[in-house]
């Protein structure tokens, strides 16, 4: 018996292991694909200015992590300078919206009055195209440093407030109802039954509202800031630089990818871990 559970556990451990194979080798070849059909097509228009090659794009990158080694006195290293700013405008303004979105939606959650008065203004601050608040705070501080962090606080509110007022809409009444019979307080209430049950809205808020923070931070940038990823691509979209434009672009894109990967997908396999548990119990 134990041998042929043995050979049952070996055997799931075998056709998972093909499974994560086959995963990593069909996303391997998508990328693969991606940048033969990109160089083919850089082939085919034949200019830089339009469209720039894998290696020229590459090429680019290099440059902007070390700096231009045919230029005397050029810059170089401009990447982390730029980058980081982005970042930290971009988790300032992310951590704005969170302090207020949070509180506001459990208002919103709790009370029916609070819902009905603020439903409205909230789900119109959210249906705002990002390029209104660039504009607008283009307009209320210049440009400065404080803009895009209004900005991304400004987009990022609205859907963390309208998770967490669903969230806690949707709690369980009667498990409150039980854990006050049996004679919990309401920190307890709260710490053990409110808060599970709205934590994977607010994850969802979370994950929603600082992907569109990232997108509304750089586009801000583009219009109100003198540094940051935004700056650079306009800077050199002014300046006819399509390679640079598609490398700060790509390390844009890669950083996302590596957080999402990276973080995000592992602070939410840690947050709701309990959820595995209750499915195999």
């Amino acid at each position: 018996m134990t041998t042929t559970l043995d050979s049952l556990e070996a055997k799931a451990l075998g056709t998972a292991a093909g499974v994560r194979r086959r995963r990593y080798a069909a996303l391997a070849a998508g990328w693969v694909g991606f940048v033969a059909i990109w160089y083919l097509l850089a082939l085919w228009v034949g200019n830089d200015a339009r469209l720039p090659s894998p290696g020229r794009v590459l090429q680019e990158v290099g440059i902007i992590f070390t700096g231009d080694p045919t230029i005397a006195g050029g810059e170089g290293g401009i990447f982390w300078p730029n980058f980081s700013a982005s970042v930290l405008r971009v988790f300032l303004g992310f951590l704005t919206g969170v302090i207020f979105g949070t509180p506001l939606g459990f208002l919103m959650g709790r009370s029916r009055y609070w819902f009905a008065f603020l439903r409205s203004p909230v789900m119109i601050a959210g249906s705002i195209p990002g390029l209104t608040y660039a504009v607008m705070v283009l307009v209320v501080f210049g440009i400065s440093f404080i803009g895009p962090i209004a900005a991304i606080g400004l987009i990022s509110m609205p859907y963390i407030a309208i998770n967490v007022a669903e969230g806690v809409g949707g709690v369980d009444r009667n498990l409150i109802n039980m854990s006050t019979a049996f004679g919990r307080s309401e920190q307890q209430v709260f710490r053990n039954v409110v808060l599970p049950s709205v934590l994977p809205f607010i994850f969802a808020g979370i994950r929603l509202s600082f992907s569109l923070a990232w997108k509304v931070g750089q586009l801000t940038e583009v219009f109100g800031s003198s540094e940051g990823i935004g700056f650079q691509i306009r800077r050199n979209f002014q300046l006819f630089n399509m390679p640079a434009v598609i490398a700060w672009v790509g390390l844009f894109i890669a950083f996302m990818l590596i957080l999402e990967r990276f973080i995000l997908v592992r602070v939410e396999r840690r947050l709701f871990r309990w959820r595995q548990w209750e499915r195999d119990s």
